[in-house]
């Protein structure tokens, strides 16, 4: 069985803002794996190369991944929210 190629869908400055990014994604059942050097978290380095993340996700699911990333990017979060659970919540 071959392996599903892995595609960059973000990158960003930092493991706290990657790791939220992809919490999101896989709340949505999207596989992420994290690339990044492993010297920027040793020494809490998040600017230039060593603090660099790759979000990457397996390629079917890069174009869901890239628009989902964009709606959290601009501040629109009705897509990443759950209106069922919330409507539970409410009554409890």
């Amino acid at each position: 069985m071959e392996e599903p190629k892995l595609v960059c869908v973000r990158v960003c400055q930092g493991l706290d803002v990657a790791q939220i990014y992809k919490s999101k994604l896989e709340a949505l059942d999207i596989p992420v794996l994290l690339q990044y050097e492993a010297l920027g978290p040793v020494f809490g380095i998040t600017v230039d190369g060593l603090g660099e993340v790759r979000i990457l996700v397996p390629e079917p699911y890069a174009a869901e991944a890239e628009a989902l990333l964009a709606d959290l990017s601009n501040g629109d979060l009705a897509d990443w929210t759950d209106t069922e659970a919330e409507s539970e919540n409410s009554t409890i």
